[in-house]
């Protein structure tokens, strides 16, 4: 079961993120700091803190769903998902003051803002909710958020001049609509 919670939050994450604000806030800060271990480190510590509080919350939650409802859950929340993925979001980072802290805390606090209500710390919610194992979840949509955040803080600009962020959401899209399907039928 451990393979199952981890892969499954490390991958929701992980394509979740697919243009996502918080790629472009990954952007903005590598555009601004030039210490990218530090920017990262906020990443990893604000996504550690906001993730462990949703997980958490997700696992008591799940005590109160019907027994043989959570795959429905999961595999309706994938396809929600997929669906919010086709609204593009924005980035809102530009004048904040928060900057004058450095590159460390102004990505943590940043970032930790930023993921209150988004997709990933909903995802992560449910995640929890579904599969007993609440660390795996934790540290699986942690891994998912840096593997999708770390290419952007290095390569971030080389990137999105190769790739369409549009494109990109819509393959994430087909791949949660299809992790939804796939998660109502199998369990």
């Amino acid at each position: 079961m451990f393979f199952d919670a981890f892969v499954a939050s490390f991958a929701s994450v992980a394509v979740a993120e697919i243009g996502d604000k918080t790629q472009l806030l990954s952007l903005f800060l590598a555009a601004r700091f030039r210490s990218r271990g530090a920017i990262i480190a906020g990443i990893l510590v604000a996504t550690l803190l906001n993730h462990a509080a949703s997980a958490w919350f997700g696992a008591w939650v799940a005590q109160f769903i019907p027994q043989g409802w959570h795959s429905w859950l999961l595999g309706g929340s994938f396809i929600a998902v997929a669906l919010w993925l086709l609204i593009p979001d924005k980035d809102d980072s530009e004048e904040v003051s928060v900057l004058k802290y450095g590159a460390f805390f102004a990505s943590c606090i940043l970032f930790f803002l930023a993921e209150i209500g988004d997709k990933t710390q909903v995802a992560t919610v449910l995640l929890a909710a579904t599969y007993p194992e609440t660390w795996q979840v934790i540290l699986g949509t942690t891994i998912g958020m840096l593997a999708a955040n770390v290419p952007v803080v290095y390569a971030g600009s080389w990137l999105l001049e190769r790739i369409s962020l549009d494109w990109a959401r819509r393959v994430a899209c087909a791949i949660f609509m299809l992790l939804g399907v796939i998660t109502i039928l199998m369990y």
